[in-house]
């Protein structure tokens, strides 16, 4: 089974996608096991403390290493794969989704950054993957996690009822789906196009061919 162990300070976030959708239904199929953990239960002061400022000055909060590293440690299995959401990581790709779907029995913690990152300690140290799901700045990594475990979960087989989706699906081969359209055949003069009412499979195809892109 494919387990999730996920490290935050606002388990909230994490909880509320996780119960809801393709995600809801894999963890009911026992397909995929999530745990959402509060980095907190892992500080050791009275404020339950997982920031201070930097060292050498400047602005902002940076995530201690002492409390992630306490966590790292109680979780961490044989086969664990530490993972880092960070701006400064690989890009996320379908590929790499589709790699850590197939991993037996693939154990992933992911660590949720918040404030102007973590102490380079933990990406030194403690990481083994590092992520991004893009070129641009969140308020934490709660969000880049749901991405990598939905991602990563719908691809799990017997997760999606139909087979067929997944292998049609946007960015498999480098290529971009084709349009899509449903009922009605008209709605404010916007028509579908007429070779999808046809019929003719073979003209279909060859319309979908032409109407796919490359990445």
């Amino acid at each position: 089974m494919t387990k999730f162990d996920i490290i935050t300070i606002f388990p909230k976030i994490i909880e509320e996608y996780i119960n809801t959708g393709i995600v809801r239904i894999a963890r009911e199929k026992d397909l995929v096991e999530i745990n959402v953990h509060d980095l907190r239960k892992w500080t050791d002061d009275n404020h339950k403390t997982v920031d201070d400022t930097p060292y050498g000055g400047g602005p902002g909060m940076i995530m201690k290493v002492e409390p992630i590293y306490k966590a790292i440690q109680e979780l961490k299995q044989e086969n664990s794969v530490v993972a880092i959401t960070t701006p400064k990581g690989e890009k996320l790709v379908q590929k790499k989704l589709v790699g850590f779907s197939k991993e037996k029995d693939l154990h992933m913690i992911i660590l949720c950054g918040r404030y102007e990152g973590f102490d380079q300690r933990i990406h030194d140290h403690l990481v083994d993957y590092e992520f991004s799901i893009g070129e641009y700045v969140l308020s934490g990594g709660e969000l880049a996690s749901l991405v990598l475990i939905d991602g990563i979960t719908r691809l799990i087989p017997g997760v999606l009822g139909n087979k067929t989706s997944l292998e049609e699906e946007t960015f498999n081969d480098n290529l971009l789906e084709y349009p899509q359209y449903t009922k009605p055949e008209e709605f404010n003069g916007w028509k579908v196009p007429d070779v999808l009412l046809s019929g003719n499979h073979k003209e279909i195809e060859t319309f979908r061919k032409s109407n796919t892109k490359m990445v």
